[in-house]
């Protein structure tokens, strides 16, 4: 498969994202190489997809309410296979609303992600299954 030029890397960063406000964990997953690594915010690094699929999945149950992606940039080079997204998060959980910015720099292998290293703005409460 050939290197996506830049106008499709912006096209993969839009359907990635729109995948998460579309609480479809099953299409966001469909994005990443067998052997892909997500960084998370606080540090976490989660290797292969079966890592990544249990990272996402708290969110895509709901544990943290509903949260949207709010794209604020995207810059891509596209030589390079790399993109970064700017986005505003927010989240209602029982009726109250916050947001939080942050960003994504994903890089790619042909046309699928590789890296997904995401960098926030927020104090996060660290939350640990009960």
């Amino acid at each position: 498969m050939s290197k996506p030029d830049r106008v499709q890397l912006v096209k993969l960063v839009r359907r990635f994202t729109r995948a998460f406000d579309l609480e479809d964990l099953e299409q966001v997953m469909t994005f990443f190489t067998e052997e892909a690594l997500y960084a998370e915010f606080n540090g976490k690094k989660n290797h292969g997809k079966e890592e990544i699929r249990k990272a996402f999945e708290p969110q895509f149950q709901g544990v943290f309410g509903q949260i949207r992606f709010h794209e604020q940039d995207i810059f891509v080079d596209a030589e390079e296979g790399k993109a970064l997204i700017r986005w505003r998060c927010t989240i209602e959980v029982d009726g109250k609303r916050q947001a939080w910015d942050g960003l994504d720099i994903l890089q790619f292998k042909d046309a699928l992600i590789q890296e997904k290293h995401t960098y926030a703005k927020a104090d996060v409460p660290k939350l640990e299954a009960v």
